[in-house]
């Protein structure tokens, strides 16, 4: 019987307003999900307070940033509030083909550009519980100031309709149940029966020969 090849891996994008807490579900669902990586993505933003080069973001110049666009080394990338972000393409095809599973934490722009280049990919879209509670999340970080939030608030009402290009949405109003939804996406893209036909050949090789007559 031939070696079976590795089957490739899921590509999951995950989109939401600035606010509406998703880098927080995204360490949730890594921690809670065996088997799903963080792409850690590029950035020409300056690095915060506790966050650490290649396990937030990849934090470049934009120099370096340049480079890699013309080098056409980004599966996606986009500028959020004059700061540039940006997915590694051959890291992520690699992880991909070696039959591991990514979240793709990214902005709608971004994700649209992934839609476009990787038609497999599986898209969910964030959403805080209503307005008021992004804008309190938002000005909870206390990491912005005034003029910065106003602008985050105002992108928001944009990036939200753009909730209906996704595959899933998910509503942020609890945290154990916002996670809770995300894993079950994982779970199920992870049962379809497109990724799954090496397990079904396997089990089918069990049965005895079919007797023809």
């Amino acid at each position: 019987m031939s070696a079976e090849r590795t089957p490739r891996g899921v590509l999951f994008v995950l989109s939401a307003p600035s606010g509406t807490g998703k880098s927080s579900l995204c360490r949730r669902l890594i921690e809670e999900v065996p088997g799903l990586a963080f792409s850690v993505s590029f950035t020409t933003r300056r690095r915060r307070a506790g966050e650490e080069n290649g396990k937030q973001y990849w934090f470049v110049d934009d120099v370096r940033f340049d480079a890699m666009v013309e080098e056409d080394a980004f599966l996606e990338w986009a500028e959020v509030f004059g700061r540039r972000y940006g997915t590694g393409r051959a890291a992520t095809e690699q992880a991909l083909r070696d039959g591991r599973d990514l979240l793709l934490d990214i902005d709608v722009q971004g994700a649209r550009q992934v839609r476009e280049s990787a038609e497999d990919a599986v898209s969910v879209f964030l959403l805080p519980p209503d307005y008021a509670t992004l804008e309190g999340r938002l000005r909870s970080r206390q990491s912005e100031d005034e003029g910065e939030v106003a602008r985050r608030l105002a992108l928001a009402g944009v990036e939200a309709e753009e909730f209906a290009h996704y595959d899933y949405l998910v509503v942020n109003d609890d945290l154990e149940r916002a996670t809770a939804d995300l894993a079950a996406i994982v779970h199920a893209e992870r049962l379809r029966t497109v990724r799954r036909r090496a397990d079904a050949s396997r089990i089918l090789e069990t049965f005895p020969p079919r007797v023809s007559g």
